[in-house]
């Protein structure tokens, strides 16, 4: 602690790093806890911890499929109409990503997948609901269209996270 936290949470951790050690006189008990702000995770609590291990934000691999399958959903709902054939990775790796009628989608998408590589797995999630409500309206869409909102949200989600680290 760096000496400006409240004193509640001072105690709440305090709190949490006294079960902690209590719980370690019981046999085959795992914690497992997460964090997207590693920065702020107290020393005395990771220093409790006997695995450590740091996973990074998704790939741009992990992204793509990530949207793929919330593109999947959107149009099997037909928010997106008519539905397309959207290749997985492997595809687009075996047509060398070539642009032609079969990837233009597909590789649209992976392309808004290596602009959004920083962004959380959570944000992720979101953010096609947010290229809907903020770019697009009504039901059913056009996958052209709703990839040019997919785009403009990411867009925008850098940018508010640029505005919110602003000093």
């Amino acid at each position: 602690m760096n000496g400006v936290e409240p004193s509640d949470a001072i105690r709440v951790v305090n709190a949490l790093l006294t079960q902690l050690d209590q719980i370690k006189r019981y046999p085959n008990v795992l914690i497992l806890t997460t964090s997207n702000i590693t920065g702020a995770v107290d020393l005395a609590f990771v220093d409790r911890a006997d695995i450590k291990q740091y996973i990074g934000p998704p790939s741009k691999k992990a992204i793509y499929y990530i949207y793929l399958s919330c593109l999947k959903e959107l149009m099997r709902c037909c928010v997106i109409s008519p539905a397309h054939q959207l290749l997985d990775i492997r595809a687009l790796e075996v047509t060398r990503f070539k642009e032609n009628s079969a990837t233009v989608y597909s590789l649209t998408l992976y392309n808004i997948a290596e602009k959004s590589l920083g962004l959380s797995g959570r944000t992720l999630r979101k953010l096609p609901f947010m290229a809907h409500a903020l770019h697009l309206q009504g039901c059913p869409v056009t996958l052209e269209l709703y990839l040019e909102a997919l785009s403009l949200a990411v867009d925008r989600q850098f940018r508010d996270q640029a505005d919110l680290s602003k000093d």
